[in-house]
């Protein structure tokens, strides 16, 4: 967006203009957020995990987040940080069971 103060031709802060996006809105739960690649390696996270790469203020981010589908994790990352700025979704280094994942088991009674 461009605001025209004079003569001059300004760009406005993007960041004014940034939507507020909540992920459960597109079926999406973001797991890591502006983290580094070494953590997401984790392998604790599920096998549905994402990795997605995108562009926010000239610096390259990584997210791992879920989806049903990687059409809504794309129309997410786009529409909270507008056109241009999704670089590359992947595939994350979970190995546990989606169904399993988070799953604590109960405790156990004493016996008398």
């Amino acid at each position: 967006m461009t605001v025209v103060v004079g003569e001059k031709v300004e760009m406005a802060d993007n960041t004014e203009n940034r939507k507020i996006v909540l992920p459960h809105e597109y079926g999406c739960e973001i797991l890591l957020e502006k983290t580094t690649l070494n953590k997401a390696k984790d392998s604790s996270f599920p096998n549905d995990a994402y990795l997605v790469w995108y562009i926010l203020d000239e610096e390259e981010c990584i997210d791992l987040t879920r989806g049903a589908k990687r059409v809504n994790l794309f129309d997410m990352y786009y529409d909270k940080y507008g056109p241009g700025s999704v670089q590359k979704i992947d595939f994350g280094y979970g190995r546990v069971n989606p169904k399993l994942w988070g799953y604590k088991q109960p405790e156990k009674k004493k016996k008398r």
